[in-house]
């Protein structure tokens, strides 16, 4: 039970938060327990009343829906330990309370006043104190002001008492100091990478039997995935476009639909500034004309961005009244004042789109096309509940290629084909959730094709016949060989450089890197790479491994980190800053646990349950 010490500070913040926190509640289901039940235990001579617990619970409900965008019920914030988690926060809490208490701390009326008046949530509308607000929030939170002026008068007090416990604290002296220059500290280095085409050595041919023998050892390497034999009719609209008829008449009919995308206005690249009346739009008129100002000021002085004014391409009948005269212009400049229905407005033309027309016998084809493909698919639809018929009465997929024009197919799925049908990801759902207790049904495809399939059999996985994957073992043969030649070339340059030679001078293309950190990335260099980089001396190199090949690198300086910066300041700050939070809040909850002990404990279940079953 970590408690955060800046609590010590935070009495307003506190109680401004719960009052938000009490105006939130009212109407989301938080109930005031009346009757007998008045608290679900105590701490010492402290109670922990039924309404804090019932409060305090349904605010953890509230910031775990806003975090996870879903209605939260108490049983699921249980099963993560929600409730303890609070129930322990409030026994804390009571704990310091109690010890308060018991040391006679405590704080008058005059600061209890000036925190109530300073909350926010009970000033009017002219700011000051509103005392029918004040009492009206309360009234619905189940609060008197009295009590809430004594939970008050407390708080304050308590937090009298944390800041004594652990206003003192500070970080470990070079704590700070010693992260910052580990993660500050920075390298300069050489490095180069070696991979096939870098090979002095010639690459040997294998024989069949180091192909075998190779083979033979990776069974895993070379293993078929589970595969899932699948039987299946398909029908496509390609397989039905013959039985369409298609004339000119009915091309004319979609041409004339299409008319807005063929036949294309003149249209201009607009913006408009509207102002609030004709002098001055007629004013930003002269300013623009006389050079003074640009329209980019202009529109810049409204607190304004193009963006905003930017109208895109319009035609005559997108700008109404302003037609003519964003029209009238013969290129690219300023029209206006105009009078639009936003008021007086200077538009500037950046561009003319002249009239594209496309006549009918271009347009033909793709018509066509078009026309063709709509057709079958309507065509393929009405055939769906015939099939789907001779399916539900027993019919094979085999039975069903022949009694109509799907075709008829068979494959051994895996996740990674993608060709012809097995592309559709209508077709890779149904072959992934196939079972063999299935029937087979018609499932439409997004370009209005249709398929039904049969799952016969779940293949395991197996090793693939060494005839068939002979390629691939060889190119694994191969790559094994390069690294093992890469290697063996790397550890001879490696020898050169531990013997005092410079990367630089061996005639190698070397890449060089300066004030490098631990986290930097360098690509084509892996992270453990980088990482090397920072356990060698100057002058040191290493060697290692990259996905297609071998990196080399040399070390040529160790760079302390700069202290002076300011994110290195920053970070300093932070981290003390993030050590004396953390011996804080142990601290504290030390001591709360000592309060705990001493003081002792009790809960009253049957209460702590009556809270738990006023919650959905």
């Amino acid at each position: 039970m970590a408690r955060s010490a800046k609590k010590k500070a935070s009495n307003i913040v506190v109680w401004i938060i719960l009052v938000l926190l009490i105006i939130g509640l009212a109407g989301f289901g938080a109930t005031n327990f009346g009757g007998n039940i008045r608290s679900i235990g105590s701490v010492g001579d402290t109670e922990i009343e039924v309404n804090r617990y019932a409060r305090e619970l349904e605010q953890e409900l509230r910031s775990l829906q806003a975090q996870t965008g879903q209605n939260i019920t108490l049983a699921q914030a249980q099963s993560i330990g929600v409730d303890r988690a609070v129930l322990q926060r409030l026994v804390a809490a009571a704990a310091l309370e109690n010890e308060t208490r018991r040391l006679g701390i405590s704080v008058g009326d005059a600061e209890v006043q000036r925190q109530v008046l300073a909350t926010p949530a009970f000033q009017g509308l002219n700011g000051s104190f509103d005392r029918e607000a004040y009492e009206f929030t309360l009234d619905r939170a189940g609060l008197t002001p009295s009590r809430f002026e004594e939970d008050v008068r407390m708080d304050v007090a308590r937090n009298i008492l944390q800041a004594g416990i652990t206003g003192g604290v500070a970080a470990p002296a070079g704590f700070a100091d010693t992260l910052v220059a580990y993660v500050g500290e920075q390298r300069d280095f050489s490095w180069t990478k070696l991979d096939r085409s870098a090979l002095t050595a010639a690459l040997p041919e294998p024989s069949d039997q180091d192909l075998q023998a190779y083979y033979a050892a990776r069974p895993d390497e070379f293993a078929l995935p589970e595969a899932r034999d699948i039987t299946y009719v398909w029908l496509s609209p390609d397989r039905v476009v013959d039985e369409v008829e298609v004339d000119d008449a009915a091309l004319q009919s979609a041409y004339d639909e299409r008319a807005e995308q063929y036949n294309l206005p003149e249209r201009r690249l607009a913006e408009r500034l509207v102002f609030g009346n004709e002098a001055d739009a007629a004013a930003a008129l002269s300013a623009i004309n006389d050079g003074s100002k640009t329209f980019e000021e202009l529109v810049n002085e409204r607190g304004l961005t193009l963006p905003d004014v930017d109208m895109g391409d319009v035609s005559r009948d997108d700008l109404g009244p302003a037609a003519d005269a964003v029209f009238g212009l013969d290129g690219p400049g300023i029209a206006g004042p105009v009078q639009t229905d936003l008021g007086p407005a200077l538009f500037r033309v950046n561009a003319i789109l002249p009239a594209q027309v496309t006549p009918f016998e271009e347009a033909r084809d793709e018509l066509k096309d078009d026309f063709t493909m709509d057709r079958a698919r309507r065509i393929i639809d009405d055939r769906i509940d015939a099939i789907d018929d001779l399916l539900a009465g027993g019919a094979t997929l085999e039975e069903i290629a022949s009694e109509t024009n799907m075709q008829l197919g068979q494959v051994e799925w895996t996740p990674d084909m993608s060709n012809g049908l097995t592309a559709y990801e209508e077709f890779r759902a149904a072959a992934e959730a196939a079972t063999m207790q299935d029937f087979p049904e018609i499932v439409q495809l997004d370009d209005g094709g249709i398929f039904a399939l049969r799952l016969n059999e779940v293949i395991p996985s197996r090793p693939e016949p060494y005839d068939t994957a002979q390629p691939k073992v060889r190119a694994a043969w191969e790559a094994a060989k390069v690294r093992e030649l890469l290697q063996d070339q790397a550890a001879e340059i490696k020898a050169q450089l531990d013997n005092g030679a410079r990367l630089s001078s061996l005639g190698l293309p070397v890449t060089v890197e300066t004030r490098i950190t631990r986290d930097t990335f360098i690509e084509e260099a892996t992270p453990d790479f980088v990482a090397e980089m920072f356990k060698l001396e100057p002058g040191a190199s290493v060697v290692a491994q990259a996905p297609d090949g071998v990196l080399i690198g040399q070390l040529a300086d160790v760079l302390p980190a700069d202290t002076e910066d300011a994110d290195a300041k920053a970070l300093h700050q932070a981290l003390n800053e993030g050590a004396r939070q953390g011996i804080a809040n142990d601290l504290l909850d030390g001591f709360s646990r000592a309060m705990e002990a001493q003081a002792g404990i009790s809960l009253n279940q049957t209460a702590i349950n009556a809270v738990h079953a006023q919650f959905p």
